[in-house]
């Protein structure tokens, strides 16, 4: 089943009245498009309802200069925007006449022309549909995770209990990655990473693995099916490139 793409969620989560029951009824019969949806949900729901004027404060002219040294703007906007707002409301303020009675309606447009931006109901809608912009990318973006090549689990050898598991991942631009996880280091020397031919006849050593997890290239040129086994060797610190022949974990990849 074709999931929503990002445009569709987004339009959904924003406007309630949102006329697509194609959309809808898709998301009332799959629940990985639900569970994004909810996040969007909640996401806009958190930044879009207008909060209570009275209690919010204006910012001081730090913020202003945090900004614009964060933005790397230039000298001629060093002066806080908001404060020069706030000085020509005043200076209106003191030299008009004594205000004249206003109606019901009067009074409500003079109180949102007097407003500052970060109280007026649209500044938070724009937040809202920025949030969902924002969430919407990055929902998208984990459902885009790469699905593994081949995966292995790792079975203790010898004398040793350590438990793991192996994933071959391959990047965007085509690179292979092998990712080790080990339930803790056994090694009395170190920790290497090869792989190798299912007759144990040829191997490969994809690098040194100095915790419980590591991540290493895969050669562009080696196929996973001549070279499927995952190995984690307790190597000495002899000088000598050879595997040892002591081998901590071990297993296949599913190729």
């Amino acid at each position: 089943m074709p999931h929503l793409d990002p445009e569709q969620l987004s339009l959904l989560a924003l406007y309630d009245d949102w006329q697509d029951e194609t959309s809808r009824e898709h998301l009332r019969g799959c629940g990985e498009c639900a569970a994004d949806y909810a996040a969007l949900r909640r996401a806009v729901n958190a930044v879009k309802t207008t909060p209570d004027a009275s209690s919010l404060a204006a910012p001081g002219p730090h913020v202003w200069a945090g900004i614009h040294r964060e933005l790397g703007l230039s000298p001629s906007l060093q002066e806080d925007p908001l404060a020069t707002l706030q000085g020509k409301a005043a200076a209106t303020e003191q030299g008009s006449p004594p205000a004249k009675p206003q109606s019901l309606d009067e009074a409500r447009v003079a109180r949102r022309r007097k407003s500052a931006w970060w109280q007026r109901p649209g500044t938070w809608l724009a937040a809202a549909a920025a949030t969902v912009v924002v969430a919407t990318a990055t929902v998208w973006t984990l459902n885009q995770a790469p699905e593994p090549l081949a995966q292995a689990e790792l079975a203790p050898l010898a004398q040793f209990s350590a438990t793991g598991s192996a994933k071959v991942v391959r990047a965007n631009d085509g690179s292979r990655t092998l990712e080790v996880k080990l339930s803790k280091d056994e090694a009395q020397g170190y920790q290497e990473v090869w792989l190798i031919a299912p007759d144990l006849s040829r191997l490969v050593s994809l690098g040194v693995m100095n915790s419980d997890t590591g991540t290493f290239e895969v050669p562009s040129g080696l196929e996973l099916t001549d070279f499927p086994i995952v190995d984690v060797s307790d190597e000495p610190v002899d000088g000598n490139p050879a595997h040892s022949s002591v081998s901590i974990v071990r297993g296949t990849l599913n190729t």
